[in-house]
């Protein structure tokens, strides 16, 4: 038998453990690939603390770099050897209102890559080759890994902003870290906030070209057209709501954030939207890859050997990774 290895959470609030078992074989419409890179993204914090819904024991990961070895039946457009890209969305039913309305990322019954199917904190993974993507040639495998969370839903976060040009980012991480870099690209002028008194992390959002940076508890020194939360705070939202002009959007980007306080109906009027990201559309995949290529990312990843692949989720939940965590097997 040939066997792989893997990272799995038994169930919620419980440690990864090693496991090894016989390689899957792919079904029809499926890909097995050899792991190449995994990105740690918060929401397998989230998925191990048991705050949104997983089917346990699950093996968490949905920012995989892997090459394609082998194919089941019915699988067109990736051969043995191809690098792919596999994302938070592995189904969508196609029937649903949602997904008949082009809105995928709403499916009633979905499929989440690291959540309800096992991911990539392993050496060997399946997934269905249509929710796949091929990658940018100018990234390594560990620099591609976190542009299929972080990127793709920091983008559709960015989309969901609108088109002001002043944007604020709570939570300099692994996606704002991308996005600002897109940001400065678009001619858009990026204010940073993190956790207050972060200077390490102000001066690494300045280096990527942030026009300010600040303490979560600061005002930016002029109103925002629009702020992106990706640090999952509820306390976050009134604070984002002070911090933008009327009209102005808060987009809550995260997939769990604790609860939002009570805050004054002033805060709220004049127009300001509160909105939140829902997963993400294959078209957002394949327009944000086509943007990534284009615009020269410097993207800063911390490697972590699959072993320790608790140690590199125990420092993301304090705060102790620049940029992006990504295992290696």
């Amino acid at each position: 038998m040939v066997t792989m290895l893997a990272m799995q959470c038994p169930g919620p609030g419980q440690p990864l453990q090693p496991i090894e078992r016989e390689i899957p074989v792919p079904g029809a419409g499926e890909i097995l690939l050899a792991v190449s890179a995994c990105g740690v993204c918060r929401t397998d914090l989230h998925i191990l603390d048991g705050e949104i819904p997983a089917s346990y024991p699950i093996v968490p990961g949905h920012e995989i770099v892997g090459r394609v070895i082998a194919r089941g039946p019915g699988v067109d457009g990736f051969a043995p050897g191809d690098r792919v890209g596999v994302p938070w969305l592995g189904h969508s039913c196609g029937i649903c209102p949602y997904c008949r309305e082009g809105h995928e990322n709403l499916c009633d019954r979905p499929g989440f890559t690291g959540a309800t199917r096992d991911g990539g904190y392993a050496t060997h993974v399946v997934a269905e080759a249509a929710y796949c993507f091929a990658l940018p040639d100018a990234f390594s495998d560990v620099e591609a890994a976190p542009l299929l969370c972080a990127g793709l839903i920091g983008w559709r976060a960015f989309r969901m902003a609108g088109a002001g040009r002043r944007v604020g980012l709570y939570g300099f991480g692994a996606a704002a870290h991308i996005l600002a870099q897109v940001g400065r690209w678009q001619g858009r002028e990026i204010h940073a906030f993190t956790r207050p008194g972060d200077s390490a992390g102000q001066a690494f959002a300045l280096s990527l070209g942030c026009a300010w940076a600040g303490g979560s508890d600061e005002l930016p020194p002029q109103p925002l057209d629009a702020a992106i939360l990706f640090a999952p705070v509820g306390a976050l939202v009134p604070a984002a709501l002070k911090a933008v002009r009327k009209g102005g959007r808060v987009v809550c980007a995260g997939i769990h954030m604790s609860n939002i306080p009570a805050f004054p109906y002033a805060d709220l009027w004049g127009e300001r939207h509160i909105l939140s990201v829902a997963n993400l559309t294959r078209e957002d995949g394949k327009g944000f890859l086509d943007v990534a290529a284009k615009v020269g990312l410097r993207m800063a990843v911390t490697p972590f050997p699959l072993s320790e692949a608790n140690q590199a989720l125990g420092r993301l939940r304090t705060g102790q990774i620049e940029g992006a965590a990504v295992l290696v097997p």
